[in-house]
């Protein structure tokens, strides 16, 4: 069977959504030592128009954005073609309920709040999801 899970790393274009230019230059970093190409955007809107661009391989949202949050942005690419089938990983501060009700209802795939274990807990959802080759893998 073929699938992405035999896709080399560097076939998988992330895009990253996120207003922190701190916050989006250290998952550049993480996701490249994983041997992932990353694009940033600083933006909704830009994030949006750049993933019409690049057609990622998978995106991952900040939620709380100025003008157009990650559920807009999430809403916006599921209803574009050439992105309605890209996994979205929502990334974000905002861990109640409801927020992850809402990030699940508008197309995401996982909402990951920004803690401690963020970082592992996105790696290890992108290596389950086959982006990522598992450690040790032969």
């Amino acid at each position: 069977m073929t699938d992405k899970k035999h896709s080399q790393a560097n076939d998988v274009t992330v895009l990253v959504v996120e207003d922190s230019h701190t916050q989006a230059l250290h998952l550049q970093a993480l996701l490249e030592r994983e041997g992932l190409s990353v694009a940033l955007a600083f933006d909704g809107k830009s994030g949006v128009e750049m993933a019409g661009q690049v057609r990622p391989t998978v995106a991952i949202l900040d939620v709380q954005m100025p003008e157009m949050n990650g559920f807009e942005v999430c809403k916006q690419l599921k209803e574009m073609p050439e992105t309605a089938d890209t996994p979205i990983i929502m990334l974000t501060c905002r861990d109640e309920n409801d927020a992850v009700l809402e990030g699940l209802q508008v197309g995401a795939i996982d909402y990951i709040p920004k803690d401690a274990f963020s970082d592992a807990v996105l790696i290890e959802t992108l290596r389950q999801m086959g982006f990522i080759a598992a450690d040790g893998a032969q």
